[in-house]
């Protein structure tokens, strides 16, 4: 069983993939090429974005959207404690300062009602994650940021929705990733920045260019950030699957959470928001023993992620100890990863719910049985 079943998804699409990548092997332009604009028109009509600006990595996205700003030396960027590494890394390497807010339990996003208490007179931007495919709560985000700018980091939630409108354009910049693992994702590294404000969007494309306006001529520093045309192309030929793959992807949330009801706590998913399920991710009481019990059974598990940001040895010199994001802590010794992906099939999902059961029954069974006064009675 796959945890992410990449080799039957481009049996799917060979033909069209192959015929795209083949074009860029013809015309020679390997780097931005046809295949960018196409790819970035078709990405900001899926959006509703004015600008889609496709990039390197979502890592660079980040980079771009944050250079875009000025962000730098003395600055504070407010983030969740709970995401990957790079959602804060790009912050420190900028010069700027991450400043962390606890996340909401049921959604492991930051916590819109904690956010107004970490907003001071260096803040320059807050990057809110949307986490495991589903969007934060941007709208409430937002309003209480004001004239402060918010970055989406979308990483995991392209094709999502909140509130009717899609990830990476709820809000002033939208970043993500086309990382191979992601909903949308490419066969390399690869990632893209959305807009509807023209100025940010023209800087953005200078950043991602060495900062470039025209050739050898750069009104400000950037960087290398630019797409290559064979992870475009291929990335247009999996658009063409999109849509069906999103369904198949709320079909397998919405049965795993029938089959796992009562069993473990599984995804939340806001009133008014659809999930892209980049994870389908569960909390289980003893991690290291369910994840033995589950490899015993043939089901592979990830985990995502083990450590809290503000608890990572880099960012030991903030001061931060354990215990100041008490849900984040908590969510990193508890969450677990299951299967998921749009070629799950109706089978293996319900073997997987099965196996996640049996799995929790042993472990209950092994509890009881070396702590007598936890048996009923």
């Amino acid at each position: 069983m796959e945890f992410i079943d990449l080799k039957t998804q481009y049996r799917n699409i060979k033909e069209s993939v192959d015929r795209r990548i083949h074009a860029v092997l013809e015309h020679g332009q390997y780097v931005m090429g046809p295949e960018i604009s196409q790819l970035e028109e078709a990405l900001a009509a899926r959006t509703g974005a004015k600008h889609c600006i496709a990039c390197s990595s979502g890592t660079d996205a980040l980079l771009l959207g944050m250079l875009a700003f000025g962000i730098g030396r003395g600055d504070e960027v407010v983030t969740t404690p709970f995401s990957f590494f790079a959602t804060a890394e790009i912050i420190t390497l900028l010069g700027a300062t991450p400043v962390f807010v606890d996340i909401d339990p049921s959604t492991y996003n930051l916590d819109a009602k904690r956010l107004s208490h970490a907003i001071t007179t260096q803040t320059k931007a807050i990057l809110p994650v949307s986490l495991y495919g589903q969007c934060a709560d941007m709208d409430a985000i937002v309003e209480t940021a004001g004239d402060i700018p918010v970055i989406e980091d979308a990483a995991q939630s392209f094709g999502a929705t909140y509130k009717a409108r899609q990830s990476c354009n709820l809000s002033l910049v939208g970043c993500t990733s086309f990382f191979p693992s992601k909903p949308l994702g490419c066969y390399g590294e690869g990632g893209a920045c959305f807009t509807s404000d023209d100025e940010l969007a023209e800087r953005m494309r200078m950043v991602r260019n060495h900062g470039q306006d025209r050739r050898y001529h750069h009104p400000m520093i950037g960087v290398n950030a630019r797409m290559d045309s064979i992870q475009a192309a291929v990335l247009l030929a999996k658009l063409e699957v999109f849509d069906t793959e999103v369904q198949r992807r709320a079909d397998v949330g919405a049965r795993y959470g029938e089959l796992l009801q009562g069993i473990v706590k599984t995804p939340e998913i806001m009133e008014g928001s659809a999930s892209v399920y980049a994870q389908y991710t569960i909390e289980v009481e003893d991690r290291d023993a369910f994840q033995e019990e589950m490899k015993r059974r043939g089901v592979p598990t990830a985990v995502h992620y083990p450590e809290a940001l503000h608890l990572q040895p880099a960012y030991s010199s903030l001061g931060y100890r354990e215990g100041d994001f008490p849900v984040a802590e908590a969510a990193a010794k508890h969450v677990v990863s299951l299967p998921m992906h749009p070629y799950l099939s109706d089978e293996d999902l319900v073997s997987v719910a099965k196996m996640v059961a049996e799995s929790i029954e042993t472990l209950r069974k092994h509890s009881a049985a070396t702590r007598p006064e936890l048996i009923a009675g």
